[in-house]
């Protein structure tokens, strides 16, 4: 008799809904002001130009309307949140038997601790507002790379934070972007010196824990000239009755013959507000790629993209969008190509399904005097059930002739005598459409590492608990 997918991984769902005690060394009020702003910095014992750039910010923030495209945001309360929660109140521990015993229990129940052992050269955990442990394996510090969480690294590389900061996206880029800039805490800042291979891949887990917080990390990553460097990222918050706010900014700087690989796998609960800006500029001969994954969150608003600015960068997305009941993900990418012999490909896949919405919306732009640029872009979305909904929203500003473009976009269902056929090889239904789904990721999941992979197919497993049958 065949194994049901519930009897081949058990699907419990304890490993990302559960919430420790909410008890802070430092936790702000409820609402956002400029003396929460000051606050925040003071806390942080930041230099005068970060307080400065921080103000610029809100003030941005305040004066800026709500975004009038997408999903509606109108629900959004900005002054029920916590802008401000740290744990710890202090720098980030080194070794990991220094965390509090609440914290290092939830990382390790995430399965944090293995990772690094096996796989990482090092790895970064932030509980809501703050960085409580941060490590890089000593090989990869004598070589020059810097792994740190971002209010570190303002305090020990100013030069570098200063240099890069808010430059590849400026406080002012959007309503989102302003309010992090404002209230930013946590996140990873990677520094790769030129001609370095990380080789090993570096890791930052972010985790939501208390009620109506908002996590606002800001990571900065830097691979100068000929360096290399895969991060990867994960994400988790409990469920609660009420919302909670995760707006994020990540800067991402290839320099002349670099390679940047940036993986996330985003599983927020059903009641966050996951509202991102994520950009990286490529310069001549680098390369970027993004594998982004996003499962989890009521409303995501999250769109990668490359600016192309030196001759013959490459830019690679590829993104994963799956929505279930209660859920909205508009996502999809963005690639500009300001120089010539730059190419880029897009492929985004996505899955509606009880219910849920998807949407791509992409970009693609070749500027004036960019000629023989090559750009693909491939959309496809598959709907398991008559409640799923799908939509595409491309954009295509071609301002040269001399440009190779293709753009493709595919809507499917899945086949009854797909399902029939796996089901008289003696799968159940449940098992036969969740090998499907899979084999329609599979595009996604070989770019992943195998845990990731792994935590994928239990992911899509839990979804689909209930979906047939």
């Amino acid at each position: 008799m065949a194994q049901t997918a519930q009897e081949i991984t058990p699907l419990d769902y304890t490993r990302y809904d559960f919430k420790d005690p909410e008890t802070y060394q430092v936790r702000l009020h409820k609402g956002l002001s400029r003396e929460i702003v000051r606050k925040i910095s003071e806390l942080k014992q930041e230099p005068a130009w970060m307080l400065e750039y921080r103000l610029r910010a809100y003030e941005h923030f305040v004066s800026r309307p709500m975004p009038d495209w997408g999903p509606s945001l109108a629900e959004i309360d900005f002054d029920a949140y916590t802008y401000y929660a740290d744990p710890t109140g202090k720098k980030p521990e080194r070794r990991w038997e220094d965390l509090p015993a609440d914290i290092k229990n939830t990382f390790e129940r995430l399965g944090i601790p293995k990772a690094e052992r096996e796989f990482f050269g090092g790895v970064g955990a932030q509980y809501d507002s703050g960085t409580v442990y941060h490590k890089i394996r000593e090989d990869l510090a004598a070589k020059g790379v810097i792994f740190t969480d971002t209010d570190t690294a303002v305090r020990e590389h100013p030069e570098l934070v200063r240099k890069y900061f808010g430059k590849v996206i400026p406080y002012n880029d959007n309503k989102f972007a302003a309010l992090n800039s404002a209230v930013w805490s946590g996140g990873s800042f990677v520094y790769i010196p030129p001609g370095v291979d990380a080789g090993i891949p570096l890791q930052a887990y972010f985790r939501i824990n208390a009620q109506n917080v908002g996590q606002f990390e800001r990571t900065l990553i830097i691979a100068d000239k000929g360096a290399k460097v895969h991060y990867l990222e994960g994400c988790t918050a409990p469920i609660y009755s009420t919302d909670s706010l995760h707006a994020a900014v990540v800067e991402v700087v290839a320099e002349p013959s670099a390679k940047i690989r940036y993986t996330t796998i985003q599983n927020w609960s059903k009641n966050v507000y996951n509202l991102v800006t994520k950009r990286a500029v490529a310069y001549e001969d680098a390369l970027v790629e993004w594998v982004d994954g996003n499962m989890g969150s009521k409303i995501t608003m999250k769109y990668p993209s490359v600016y192309l600015k030196g001759r013959r960068a490459r830019a690679d997305i590829l993104s994963i969008a799956f929505a279930s009941e209660g859920q909205i993900i508009d996502s999809g990418a963005k690639a500009v190509h300001s120089a010539p012999e730059t190419s880029s490909k897009i492929v985004a896949k996505s899955i509606a399904i009880r219910g849920g919405q998807t949407s791509y919306r992409g970009l693609l732009h070749v500027a004036p005097g960019a000629t023989g640029v090559k750009a693909a872009v491939r959309c496809d979305a598959l709907l398991p059930d008559e409640l799923g909904r799908s939509d595409t929203y491309p954009y295509n500003e071609i301002h040269e002739e001399d440009a190779t473009i293709t753009h493709e976009a595919v809507v499917g269902k899945i086949g009854e005598e797909q399902i029939f056929y796996l089901m008289s090889r003696g799968l159940s239904e449940s098992d036969a459409i969740h090998l499907i789904l899979m084999g329609f990721l599979a595009e996604f999941a070989k770019e992943l590492p195998v845990d990731y992979a792994l935590e994928l197919n239990r992911l899509i497993q839990l979804e689909m608990t209930g979906a047939v049958g």
